[in-house]
Order: structure tokens, then sequence, then C-alpha cells
């Protein structure tokens, strides 16, 4: 008997044992599921101090790559950002974009954040979600200074240079059908051909047209034509179902604007050019899916 008394008294403390295992199993999975909940931005940057921000490399005043740094509104906008997540600047890798992979680089993971002159419409919101607008543009056209084009209404028959997977380049495509587009992977290679006459006009957003007429190059051999044709606000994208990220990112834009570092980055940066930084309406911030 007391063998058999002891074999159950084994038998149970074995069992017991397997579910206290199985139990550890659960513990593991709740904190894998909770790795997975907050895998987001805000989570990343809690645990490694760390973040990938997709930019442009060649617009100026906005997001223009110099080596290996990389300066303008975008860019500072993105290290107020960061430094709300809690990443300090030295933690941020800067990644290349252009307009056709932003989305690409969100799902894939490449990037943490876009900040790229990223506009913001309901064609894009299917498959990311975006904190911001940050900035409200408008889609206008740079052409050679003595050029009679006065508008998109005068583009008929006329070659005009976007980026593709761009909303400008979609726009010519939809609205003014008459005119030739022609499209790259960059603006600076339509501002070349701008230049080099192979282009009768290059359209985008009128403040990274402004940005390249500035450039010592090109003083004085172009101008912006000032007749905006659309509104453009800029986003900073990030993953679809990450909507604590998206918060977060409008929170932080709403103390960017309290503390004065929202103004700082512009004035920093497009500031010089003359044109006094921008109002940002906290109230218009998107609602994060």
């Amino acid at each position: 008997m007391r063998i058999t008394r002891l074999a159950a008294a084994l038998g149970a403390l074995t069992m017991s044992l397997a579910v206290a295992a199985c139990g550890g199993d659960d513990g593991s999975d709740t904190g894998s599921t909770g790795g997975t909940a907050s895998s987001g931005i805000v989570g990343k940057a809690s645990s490694d101090k760390k973040l990938t921000i997709g930019v442009k490399a060649d617009q100026p005043g906005l997001g223009l790559q110099t080596g290996s740094t990389y300066t303008g509104f975008d860019i500072e906008i993105g290290k107020i950002i960061a430094k709300g997540l809690g990443v300090d600047e030295s933690g941020i890798t800067w990644k290349t974009t252009v307009s056709a992979n932003r989305e690409p680089y969100i799902q894939q993971g490449q990037v943490d954040i876009v900040v790229a002159t990223y506009t913001i419409n309901d064609e894009r919101k299917k498959v990311v979600n975006f904190g911001g607008p940050y900035y409200v543009a408008g889609q206008d056209l740079l052409v050679p200074t003595a050029s009679t084009i006065t508008g998109p209404e005068s583009l008929d028959g006329k070659k005009v240079c976007s980026v593709s997977g761009s909303t400008p380049a979609k726009r010519i495509k939809s609205d003014y059908p008459k005119a030739q587009l022609q499209e790259f992977d960059s603006y600076s290679k339509c501002v070349t051909a701008l230049a080099g006459g192979q282009v009768d006009a290059v359209t985008t957003d009128d403040i990274i047209l402004a940005g390249y007429a500035a450039q010592d190059q090109y003083a004085g051999k172009f101008k912006v034509v000032g007749k905006p044709f659309s509104e453009e606000p800029y986003g900073i994208g990030v993953k679809k179902d990450d909507s604590a990220g998206c918060n977060k990112i409008n929170d932080i834009l709403k103390a960017a604007v309290t503390d004065g570092s929202y103004k700082k980055a512009w004035d920093d940066t497009l500031g010089k050019s003359g044109k006094p930084a921008p109002e940002l309406d906290v109230a218009k911030l998107s609602n994060c899916s």
C-alpha cells in the first residue's frame, strides 16, 4: 500500500509539474503577444532606442542628402518625432525613399516611419496609417523664367515632368491628359531635364519647387508659376495597424507647436527662403485608424 500511495504521490507531483510547465508556456505566449501588440514604433523606440526613418534625399530645404548627412524640414520633423518617442538623434537611421516605394518600405518594415513630403490621401490610407498633417502644400509648376505657361490650363501639348507614383503625376494624368507626362524616379532628374530643355515644366508641391528654384545653380533660371491647383497635406506614414504610434505622433506634433520646436524646424530650413513658418492647425490632425 505504501508503494501504491508513493506511486500515486509521485504521479500527482509529475502532473502538477506538467501543468506548471504548460502555465509557463502560456506565460511566454502572453509575453510574445504583448510584444506583438507593442511592436509598433512606440514599443520599438522604448526597447531599442532606435528608429529608421524614410526620407527624400533630393529635395532642397525638405530632404536633401549631402554625403552621409541629411538636411531639411522633413529631417527636422523626423528628429522631433524621434525625440518625442525617446530616441536620441544618434539612434536615427535615415533611409532614402522615393515616391513609389514609401508604402512598400513601411509594409515590409524597412523603415519605421516615413517623413518624405508624403501626401495623405484615401488610396494610401488603405495600406498605411498617417500622423499629421504637419504641413499643407499645393501642387504647382516650375518653369523657365521666360516661359509662357501660366497654370495647368496651359499644359496642352507641353512636356511635363513629375515622379512615378506621386500624387502630382497621377493628377496630371487624370485632370490634364493633353499634357505629355514624363516620369522619373526623383524630382532632381526632372529639374535637370528642365534645365536642359527636355521638358517644359516640372510639377509637384509648391514648396518643393521653391526649394529647387532657390538653389545657387538655378538662381534666376526658373520660377514657380504661383497658381496652386491642389491641396497636399503632408503626413507621417506608419504601418496600417499601428494606431498607437499614429496617435503618439499627433501628440508629439501638438507638443512641438507649444514648445516652439516646430517653428524652429521651419526657421532653420525652409524659413531661410524668407517664407514665414506656417501655423500648424492641430485641430486638423488625422484620426488614426
